[in-house]
């Protein structure tokens, strides 16, 4: 584990807050199935919740457990996580089921560690850096405007909570006063961050400020494990806000083809109303009996010709222009071509229309 390990009678015991946030972080992951564990040494042996907490974190289906209370049953159960856990390319060292549900804490730490790193940091990658270079080039990236806050590591840059403090403001400035902040109040400073995250963000606590601040070196797998929360956190907001900003922008697109639509079916309209009008009094060959009123109707002509036709030529080539927009937009988006109503496609040459 990394931890100093000592053994206490027959029990072992950790002297840092690691078994406290990964019973902690467990636990944000089973309350989603409405349970939960008290005892990390205990409550995995039989493999039932250990199953369940892989479930919940993969949002895949494992094996079906086995209910029997015999050892045989714990162990097959155990198992089954195990396997999962190295179907995920995980490499199990020492770890074994007999170990996990004889409650060797070590053991079982050491097991959970490996679920927290494959599914909670192993997958973190920024700017081509991943897992846990990734993460401290998050917080690094995230906390470099602040003062008193230099993140070079997941232990001794956390201990006097101006990090957590950081971070938090950062994605959610109205919920901490960074300014009224001291650095020689680490754990009000500590408190503070873990509290907000709690109330607001939904991250439970899983350090205590008296422990961070009593040793001198914080126990970086725990410290590690609670940024991680912080990372999903706001990753998954920022995600979410990308996710929305997508859809936005496809509604806009879709938007902008209706009226696009919409404008061409207007248009086409008006300009097969004019030639409706139109060609009947170009086709008309009524004899004139009057040199005046045949000159008349050659002015109106040449008008027709000059002032009226011109503009209408235009607006079919318009109209052409737009109906290929569209339909390449349309292609671009994968929706089906359009097709106007009936009686709406300008198909007509308006060169014959008095050349």
């Amino acid at each position: 584990m990394g931890a100093k390990w000592e053994q206490n009678g027959s029990k072992m015991t950790d002297p840092s807050p690691a078994p406290q946030t990964f019973t902690a972080w467990c636990n944000s992951h089973l309350r989603k199935a409405g349970t939960q564990i008290e005892n990390i040494d205990e409550d995995f042996r039989d493999g039932l919740k250990l199953m369940l907490l892989l479930e919940v974190i993969s949002g895949e289906r494992l094996p079906k457990p086995e209910r029997g209370k015999m050892r045989v049953h714990k162990i097959n159960n155990v198992n089954k996580a195990l396997d999962f856990i190295a179907s995920k390319g995980v490499k199990l060292v020492s770890i074994g089921a007999e170990e996990i549900v004889d409650g060797n804490a070590k053991m079982t730490l050491g097991m959970i560690w490996t679920i927290i790193l494959r599914f909670a940091i192993q997958d973190i990658s920024v700017e081509e850096t991943s897992a846990k270079e990734g993460l401290l080039l998050w917080c690094q990236r995230k906390t470099a405007p602040y003062k008193n806050v230099n993140v070079q590591n997941f232990h001794i840059s956390w201990k006097d909570g101006l990090a957590f403090n950081a971070l938090i403001h950062r994605h959610r400035p109205e919920l901490i006063e960074y300014d009224k902040l001291r650095k020689d109040d680490p754990v009000t400073n500590l408190n503070n961050a873990f509290e907000v995250a709690e109330k607001y963000l939904d991250i439970p606590k899983m350090l205590d400020a008296e422990d961070i601040v009593g040793t001198l070196r914080p126990d970086e797998k725990a410290i590690m494990t609670y940024v991680s929360c912080f990372y999903h956190a706001f990753s998954g907001a920022q995600k979410a806000e990308t996710a929305a900003n997508r859809i936005c922008k496809v509604l806009a697109v879709n938007q902008e083809n209706e009226q696009l639509m919409e404008d061409y079916e207007r248009l086409a309209s008006d300009l097969l109303a004019w030639i409706q009008r139109t060609i009947p009094w170009l086709e008309a060959r009524d004899p004139q009996k009057t040199i005046p009123a045949m000159q008349q109707k050659l002015e109106d002509f040449r008008e027709y010709r000059r002032v009226h036709k011109p503009p209408k030529v235009q607006e079919k080539c318009q109209l052409e222009i737009n109906f290929n927009t569209l339909q390449t937009k349309l292609r671009l988006s994968g929706r089906p071509a359009f097709m106007p109503s009936e009686g709406r496609m300008v198909s007509v040459s308006l060169g014959d229309l008095g050349s």
